[in-house]
Order: structure tokens, then sequence, then C-alpha cells
């Protein structure tokens, strides 16, 4: 029986069909196409096999790989998002000591008297060698 299943769907598989297209107003042929299913199948798989080939060809060969989410140059994006990070702390650390700056001034113009640190440095002394 199985035999008997498999001859039968081999065999519509290779019927041919003819495809005619027509003018509609004089009834003429304008193209005759002779198809089988396996034939319309193949093709079909074949420029689907093509399209995908090309647009992943696109994707991975071209610059257009960047404007695909989660892809790209991670790496570059990583070490430069540190360095503005290490920029924008030490932007805000002299901005902060600008305004510490600018308040002590204040301070000083209006008479008020400001803290001053008067906390002892143990400074080592460099040592001399004498060679």
């Amino acid at each position: 029986m199985s035999k008997l299943t498999e001859n039968t769907t081999f065999r519509r598989l290779r019927n041919r069909y003819r495809l005619v297209v027509m003018n509609d107003d004089t009834y003429e042929e304008v193209v005759t196409f002779k198809l089988s299913r396996l034939s319309v199948y193949i093709s079909l798989c074949t420029v689907f096999v093509l399209m995908v080939s090309v647009t992943v060809a696109l994707l991975t060969l071209t610059p257009l790989k960047y404007y695909v989410p989660g892809t790209g140059n991670t790496g570059r994006a990583t070490k430069e998002l540190q360095e503005l990070k290490i920029r924008t702390d030490s932007l805000e650390q002299a901005l902060q000591y600008k305004d510490q700056y600018l308040n002590n001034i204040k301070k000083i113009l209006q008479g008020n008297s400001i803290q001053r640190d008067t906390a002892v440095l143990n400074v080592p002394k460099a040592e001399i060698s004498h060679d």
C-alpha cells in the first residue's frame, strides 16, 4: 500500500500543467508555460534560498549590520562609555572645586572667616644618594 501512495504522490508532482497568459480583449495567447508541481516547488525553494543568502550577505558584509540591534562593535562602545564616564567624573570634580573656590572668595569678600586646614603633614624627605 505504501508503494502505491508513493507512486501516486510522485506521479502527481510530475504531472505536467500548462499555464497560459492571454490577452483579455482578443483572447490571444501572450505567454505559455509548461509546469509541474515539482518544478514550481523547486523554483520557489531556490528563490527563497537565494533571497535569504543575499539578505544574510548584505547584513554581514556591509555596514548595515550596525543597524541591527545587539550587533556591531560592542567592545568599542564599552570603551567609549568608560572614557565618557571618567571625563564626566573629572568634570564634576572640577566643577565642585570651582564652586568651593568661589564660595570661599565670597566669604572672604564679605568678611566672614573661612575654615583653614591646619593639619600637619608628615612628608618624608627624599633620600639623596652619593655615588
